[in-house]
């Protein structure tokens, strides 16, 4: 994985043997915690998704240092699952062994990605609607959320208002087909 400064990536990973890595709201906060202490370093997250499974993230790298964001984010999997493991008595490894980080080529697509990601609870039956899903960027965008992980400025590039996203998050929600979901 080789992750280039100013780009944009789908940053994502999924656990092993489809074993839940995120088994109460404390195992998302605390994840969550951690993306702001290893990331955020190296880049500015645009979205992000965690399933009971697996996460995605939409990142732009801001720093030119592949090899130290690599490691972060080799460091922010092991140490939650560290944790994780001492938390629940078992062993092992929780992700599967590489995170997978897909560049983001053109705005359309770009933008189709972060609805994609917000999408995920929905597809899976988690939540009724995007904005009912408590681990992702879509309410911290609408700005329901205390997080800040996301790099809200972005968001002003495309879209006038939180109602202008909403709209356009909704009507890509129809048009993503299935074949191509990771």
């Amino acid at each position: 994985m080789i992750l280039e400064e100013g780009k944009y990536y789908h940053l994502y990973n999924r656990s092993n043997n489809h074993e839940k890595v995120f088994k109460c709201d404390q195992n998302y906060l605390y994840f969550l915690d951690k993306v702001g202490n290893y990331l955020i370093p190296f880049v500015e997250i645009i979205a992000y998704c965690l399933m009971p499974t697996h996460f995605h993230f939409l990142i732009k790298v801001i720093k030119n240092e592949d090899m130290r964001i690599q490691k972060s984010i080799g460091l922010l999997l092991s140490s939650y699952t560290k944790a994780i493991n001492k938390q629940h008595k078992r062993q092992g490894a929780l992700f599967q062994p590489h995170s997978k980080a897909k560049e983001i080529v053109d705005e359309r697509y770009l933008l189709t990605v972060i609805s994609y990601i917000h999408q995920n609870p929905v597809r899976l039956k988690h939540a009724k609607h995007m904005k009912d899903w408590l681990y992702s960027s879509y309410q911290e965008i609408l700005g329901k959320q205390g997080r800040s992980l996301v790099h809200q400025d972005f968001y002003s590039q495309y879209f006038q208002t939180t109602k202008e996203f909403v709209k356009y998050s909704e009507e890509v929600f129809e048009k993503i087909i299935k074949e191509h979901w990771i």
